[in-house]
């Protein structure tokens, strides 16, 4: 007799977006922003606005179209620098929880921001850093390009398809599915666009994530 070699199935990997998703940061942002504005006598407000939706540098274009752009991030990076060494953060319920209990070969970090503040994030919320983190020097082009996800899948040595992107932002969720990903969102009233699950909170979505991957680990067993 003969018996047909069963493969494994593959791993689930998740992909976290960070703040916004895992650490509530937007009070932070709006103060630097607001910091910001005033070292260039603009519309606090109206910068605000415009640096949701868009990267610092096309903030800069749109509201200080007359100033240096690298003086603008200069400055812009000496106060994000200054508020992680002295400002208040605190992670999403859930967040603590959910990380602990992941593997640590099973996920991984993609943020628009740079290692160095989310690792002193994390530090200041006792949150456990994974081994891959992408963040912005790392691609060329950020969310919601797809190369940040693509690159932590690729690190991971994980396939797009087994990997599952956990964001709050549109652009974020915008680079997860051009990366072929499934995408689910939290922490917001309304689903974003094109996502494949909504959560009110990341509270909520955390049995569901650990079920993603405890699935991908019992089809790995065989």
């Amino acid at each position: 007799m003969t018996s047909e070699l069963v493969r494994p199935g593959p791993r689930k990997y998740v992909l976290f977006d960070v703040d916004g998703t895992l650490i509530d940061a937007v009070d932070n942002q709006r103060r630097v922003w607001e910091t910001w504005a005033e070292r260039y006598g603009l519309d606090a407000d109206e910068v605000y606005r415009v640096a949701l939706r868009t990267r610092p540098v096309e903030t800069f274009a749109q509201v200080a179209p007359e100033r240096d752009p690298a003086e603008c991030l200069a400055s812009l990076h000496e106060l994000e620098d200054e508020d992680v060494r002295s400002g208040v953060y605190a992670a999403f319920d859930g967040a603590s929880e959910l990380l602990d209990t992941l593997p640590a070969s099973s996920w991984a970090l993609v943020t628009s921001n740079y290692e160095h503040r989310v690792r002193g994030r994390f530090a200041r919320t006792g949150l456990p850093l994974p081994r891959v983190v992408v963040d912005a020097a790392a691609v060329e082009e950020g969310k919601p390009s797809p190369a940040p996800y693509l690159l932590a899948a690729e690190q991971l040595g994980a396939r797009p398809e087994d990997c599952l992107v956990v964001e709050d932002a549109p652009s974020g969720v915008e680079a997860g599915l051009r990366a072929g990903m499934t995408v689910w969102g939290v922490n917001a009233e309304v689903a974003v666009a094109g996502v494949h699950r909504h959560f009110g909170s990341l509270r909520e979505a955390v049995p569901d994530i650990l079920a993603f991957v405890r699935l991908g680990e019992a089809a790995a067993a065989g």
